[in-house]
């Protein structure tokens, strides 16, 4: 995957959806309280948790196999065994939504993963639907 961008606000990774059909900003905002993963996607912008790309891949080498993404919008129920229901789980590290913008928080399957991509953790599958990720080595 050629990525542009070093992942900063004034340099932000230029990414795809999964399924390849729109294009995203991403960048890191460590100073930020608490630090975030930022989404631009046209004017819309999403925030989660930045711990969000370790704690991922912690989960998806734990499964040690492909896992679904199940992106869903904030106010849709999450598909349970996928990325986008593990990123709402009471039982996951930050004890529910990694998505810190409320109205904003769902999507986690859908965007975090190209970062993850991108940043070399995770392989994604880039079909029209039904895609998965998986851990690669650190």
């Amino acid at each position: 995957m050629d990525v542009r961008g070093t992942g900063t606000q004034d340099d932000p990774w230029q990414l795809k959806t999964p399924n390849l059909g729109s294009d995203f900003e991403a960048w890191r905002e460590p100073e930020a309280d608490p630090p975030a993963l930022v989404v631009q996607v046209g004017k819309t912008w999403l925030r989660y948790h930045l711990r969000c790309l370790d704690d991922l891949h912690a989960m998806l080498e734990a499964a040690g196999d492909w896992v679904l993404l199940g992106s869903a919008d904030e106010g849709k129920p999450a598909k349970e065994g996928t990325v986008e229901a593990w990123g709402r789980a009471a039982d996951n590290p930050v004890g529910g939504w990694y998505g810190l913008r409320k109205g904003y928080r769902g999507r986690f399957g859908h965007y975090v993963p190209p970062v993850m991509e991108a940043l070399g953790l995770a392989e994604v599958e880039h079909g029209p639907r039904s895609n998965r990720m998986r851990a690669r080595p650190r």
